[in-house]
């Protein structure tokens, strides 16, 4: 692990996205309608991406375990893509960004496991880190 015993807290933000893509319509008409077998997709999911984040540190062996402030997890169709943002706070010496990104690994991956019975052409695409705050580096920071 990075030492960061000498640096000092600040506000922390990160805004990861994951892409989950469905094969047909009827996929995205059984989430909105709550019909998948499985459950409720978006509740089930922003369960799992709370879990993910909180628990990044236990799986990654080079992330320091941090206090999580606050977690939103946001969802927004457009066709058969599902748009998963995880926007992840803390006030601590190191940021969240693979927290955030792990996150929204985790509501893909738990999405893809519910939707799988079906429909078996979902994929998962494009898990990145959309912004970064705090810090000494900022990316995409207004």
């Amino acid at each position: 692990m990075v030492d960061i015993t000498q640096k000092k807290s600040t506000h922390r933000t990160a805004i990861a996205q994951a892409i989950v893509v469905v094969s047909q319509k009827q996929t995205i008409e059984a989430i909105q309608n709550n019909t998948v077998p499985k459950g409720d997709v978006f509740a089930m999911s922003r369960a799992a991406g709370f879990l993910g984040v909180k628990k990044t540190a236990d799986l990654l062996p080079d992330c320091h375990p941090l206090p999580v402030e606050h977690c939103a997890i946001d969802y927004a169709i457009d066709g058969l893509e599902i748009t998963i943002t995880v926007k992840v706070q803390t006030f601590y010496k190191t940021g969240v960004e693979v927290e955030a990104m792990h996150g929204a690994s985790v509501v893909a991956l738990n999405m893809y496991d519910m939707l799988k019975p079906i429909d078996k052409g979902v994929e998962i695409h494009r898990i990145k880190l959309l912004k970064k705050t705090g810090g000494k580096s900022d990316i995409g920071a207004s």
